[in-house]
């Protein structure tokens, strides 16, 4: 069987048996289509069926989540954890809370997450995991009763060399405090066992930031590898939580005006640039919306709807909120608005029509399984530190993010490069992650079999 074929017959294979789940065979195609070459290069891999293994997770787990409101009344949720893989480490990857949350999602963002942490050479397997709860509008003590609940049945499953949950969409640092909290209460104090936590009970420095920052770091080597630089150029980014925060202020902070930030709702624009202090009022000690920046600002201006669909003129589009918020008809109009490049700060924003009119315009485009990687790698460092019994400085570990950025644009340029697909940074990512990980694979699982047979 040819190279391509075998990576055909691994989809249909996925199509048959998972119909309804729409985001995870979209992570899977987007993948296993740019390793062809790679097959080609190692038929082991496929002797060993490593994409029929790499697929389907190693367990996958579903629970109900009841907790009391405050009128009283018993509600229940339904909880999600994927360990998709553990071939390079222990399952590392963030919970969510959100309504839309599904198997399909949480399959989706766990395989991704696998080659994610591939990239930051750090030692981590791949997961995720979360529930269709909505933390918006409850209150502390609400929020507080859920987390203990889910972390009650979620702790039969993970611990610091098993499985390492991080905050997602929704799991910020109270609801991190609150799942720390109830794990500490069933199982003990083990430090290790989440990362994102405060820095009073084993969080490190700089890890709220890092996501973001990593996202800027990655972009300016991206633009630097293609004769530009990130000093004087226009960004647009969408969201308002902890990535677009940060992204916006590391971005300000290198010479980018940022004009936008948004919410599900709708979005600002501020041809002044975006004041990261009142979106950090707003967003983080209100937990407001984002339109009451514009009562604040002058001179800014507040849209409802997707800022993907604003007419703006800008070079930078750094997508910082949730799955497919761009799709082909608004990528198709970043040319026409002056974009030279689009760095995904969030889990798989754009659909594949919308990347195929990136390459089509000839825009450099740095897939959100490298551009967004900062966050776990600095998870990862949290989990160092924890295992050593001490805390590094804000600098050290904004050090090592810098290093771990740099190295994963760069592992991404070579492998493009070495595959024949010189330019293409996901193809490069793609292909870079899974070599890792498939190599420990081969070697754990079937190579002494293969070999005697």
């Amino acid at each position: 069987m040819s190279a391509a074929s075998y990576v055909q017959s691994i989809l249909t294979t996925l199509k048959q048996r998972d119909p309804n789940q729409p985001e995870f065979f979209e992570a899977a195609s987007a993948l296993l289509k740019t390793i062809t070459p790679v097959l080609e290069k190692h038929p082991e891999y496929m002797k060993a069926n490593i994409l029929g293994r790499i697929v389907e997770p190693e367990r996958a787990i579903q629970f109900a989540i009841p907790w009391q409101d405050d009128k009283g009344q018993i509600q229940i949720n339904r909880g999600f954890r994927v360990q998709f893989n553990s071939a390079i480490g222990p399952y590392k990857g963030g919970l969510r809370l959100h309504p839309s949350v599904n198997l399909s999602i949480v399959k989706f963002l766990g395989f991704e997450q696998i080659f994610k942490n591939s990239l930051t050479t750090l030692p981590i397997g791949g997961a995720k995991g979360g529930a269709d709860f909505d933390p918006k509008g409850k209150s502390n003590a609400e929020v507080m009763r859920f987390c203990q609940s889910f972390m009650t049945e979620l702790s039969k499953y993970i611990g610091p060399d098993l499985d390492v949950p991080a905050g997602d969409i929704g799991v910020g640092a109270r609801e991190i405090g609150y799942l720390y909290g109830q794990y500490k209460r069933l199982k003990g104090a083990q430090r290790g066992v989440l990362t994102g936590k405060g820095l009073s009970y084993g969080g490190s420095l700089a890890r709220t930031e890092a996501t973001g920052y990593g996202l800027i770091y990655y972009t300016d080597e991206l633009l630097k590898a293609n004769g530009e630089s990130l000093a004087g150029k226009r960004a647009v980014i969408s969201g308002a939580g902890n990535v677009a925060i940060y992204a916006t202020q590391k971005a300000e902070e290198l010479g980018v005006k940022v004009i936008t930030v948004s919410d599900s709702n709708g979005y600002i624009v501020d041809e002044n640039g975006i004041d990261v202090a009142v979106v950090k009022q707003i967003k983080e000690v209100e937990r407001g919306r984002i339109k009451a920046y514009a009562d604040r600002v002058a001179d800014s201006h507040y849209y409802e709807g997707s800022v993907w669909d604003a007419d703006l003129q800008y070079d930078l589009a750094l997508p910082c909120a949730t799955q497919n918020e761009i799709d082909g008809t608004q990528a198709a109009r970043f040319k026409a608005a002056g974009v030279i490049a689009v760095a995904e700060g969030a889990n798989m924003p754009s659909d594949p029509e919308a990347i195929t009119a990136y390459t089509d315009a000839g825009i450099l485009y740095g897939p959100a399984k490298a551009a967004n990687a900062g966050g776990v790698a600095v998870s990862a460092l949290e989990m160092s530190q924890n295992s050593r019994r001490l805390s590094d400085s804000f600098e050290k570990v904004d050090g090592q993010l810098h290093d771990i950025m740099q190295h994963i644009f760069k592992a991404s340029a070579d492998a493009a490069a070495e595959y024949g697909m010189a330019g293409d940074y996901e193809a490069g990512a793609n292909i870079a992650g899974f070599l890792k990980v498939a190599d420990a694979m081969y070697y754990q699982g079937m190579k002494v079999y293969l070999d005697i047979n």
